[in-house]
């Protein structure tokens, strides 16, 4: 009873704790939550992780169950049995030669046993034991390719949901600035320096960008739901995303000179293991003409009489060692045509690893050229930037000189808010195309 005790008082603890450390990395976040955070988040509660885990654990534990059997197999068995009618058996007489029917043995019997078998050469133990590092090398790469996915997948969701953060950030203050042309073009239409069209231009702009503004903040909240599924994260638990825009920018930069190398990929790796397996197959095929052989032995305890109060009075021991050998003599070709069908799978999997490096260096390609646009596209845009700033900037202070009309005005500020939008968008897909060239290459770190 104590020790129950004890034991139940131990489960509650480690509960406690782990719901406690839980509670403590939600908090964290809840409070500020930056890319490597989510990430690490990730890899320790998303649910396809947590099953590679798992089915890790399930591939360790069927080895060990194929290779038990090379140790001894006891077992143990009792039988009792009562003829209602016992059988005959025929025997010649003795004197005269006839053939009579005598009834041998007792009414009832009763037998214990108990047999060991031990393995001496059998191809499925062996194939277990070829392909027992194998299939740990194979259920860890399933786990490393699911954290790869993990890792994009929670990256460019927190990229998305930071984009948009910044675009209702930019219209916040592209708000801010209207109210204040709206403000000023209201001051001068009352005071007839201007006419009512100015002041309604500047509403026009003001109404528009808060629409906008609108709908990107929707648009964060269903942002931010996707980040979550995407991290295994609680779905009504607080979740608060922390940036750092220079260290952002400097995120960006990529070394384009790499060589790809189809073997750094995980998905190679991935056929690789397979082509082991294979090769262990054709091996296992080839093994079928070699004999099954194994050593066994029994000891049996027989008790038998025609009364069955007195079954047990009597024992009649016997026992016994032997070696079995099996030898398939002729299964009509049909070790020929698995060993051929094992050959074919092994040749099959050599036209996937030119298919895959084919694909590789197609993908890489393809997500470097993106990234090299990307950055161009970017660099363009933040000059952009830094002139449309200064072309506001100038016609604001002629519009207040009485040089440049309100129209020219709300131009410059609608270019102002496009090339800012544009700038981040752009910086989001060079983060994007990154992270392509990275899963290209095979270098994605988690």
């Amino acid at each position: 009873m104590k020790k129950t005790f004890i034991g139940f008082l131990f489960a509650v603890g480690c509960f406690v704790s782990n719901y406690g450390f839980a509670q403590r990395t939600t908090d964290s976040l809840a409070r500020q939550a930056y890319l490597a955070d989510c990430i690490q988040y990730a890899l320790s509660h998303q649910p396809t992780v947590r099953q590679s885990v798992i089915d890790q654990e399930i591939a360790e534990r069927t080895i060990q169950s194929s290779l038990s059997a090379w140790y001894p197999q006891v077992s143990a068995g009792y039988s009792l049995q009562h003829y209602l009618k016992q059988p005959a058996t025929l025997f010649p007489d003795p004197t005269t030669g006839e053939v009579v029917p005598r009834v041998i043995g007792a009414k009832n019997t009763s037998t214990a046993s108990l047999s060991l078998t031990q393995n001496i050469f059998n191809r499925d133990l062996l194939l277990a034991n070829q392909t027992a590092d194998a299939y740990r090398v194979q259920a860890t790469q399933n786990t490393v390719r699911n954290k790869i996915d993990v890792v994009v997948n929670v990256s460019k969701a927190f990229y998305d949901v930071i984009l948009t953060q910044r675009q209702v950030d930019i219209l916040s203050v592209d708000i801010a600035r209207l109210q204040r042309s709206l403000q000023d073009a209201t001051n001068q239409y009352q005071s007839g320096i201007v006419d009512k069209t100015d002041p309604q231009r500047a509403a026009i702009a003001l109404n528009n960008t808060r629409a906008q503004q609108k709908q990107y903040r929707d648009l964060v909240g269903a942002k931010y739901q996707t980040l979550k599924q995407l991290m295994g994260y609680p779905p009504n638990t607080p979740l608060n995303v922390a940036y750092d825009t220079l260290q952002l920018v400097n995120d960006a930069n990529l070394d384009t000179l790499q060589l790809v190398n189809p073997q750094n990929r995980i998905e190679y790796q991935q056929l690789l293991t397979q082509g082991r397996l294979l090769d262990a197959n054709v091996k296992y095929t080839r093994w079928a003409y070699l004999p099954n052989v194994a050593a066994f032995g029994n000891y049996n305890l027989l008790y038998q009489n025609n009364s069955f109060g007195q079954l047990f009075g009597m024992v009649f021991p016997n026992s016994l060692i032997g070696l079995s050998v099996a030898l398939p003599i002729f299964q009509g070709g049909r070790r020929i045509q698995q060993t051929k069908i094992a050959e074919l799978q092994v040749q099959r999997l050599q036209w996937d690893l030119a298919a895959l490096t084919s694909s590789v260096d197609a993908e890489y390609a393809q997500a470097l050229s993106n990234y090299k646009g990307n950055l161009a596209n970017y660099l363009a845009l933040r000059e952009n930037l830094t002139m449309a700033e200064d072309v506001y900037r100038i016609i604001n202070l002629q519009y207040r000189s009485g040089v440049k009309t309100f129209l020219d005005v709300t131009i410059a500020e609608t270019d102002l808010r496009t090339a800012r939008l544009n700038l981040f968008n752009a910086l989001y897909q060079v983060l994007i195309s990154k992270l392509d060239v990275q899963r290209s290459l095979g270098v994605i770190q988690f």
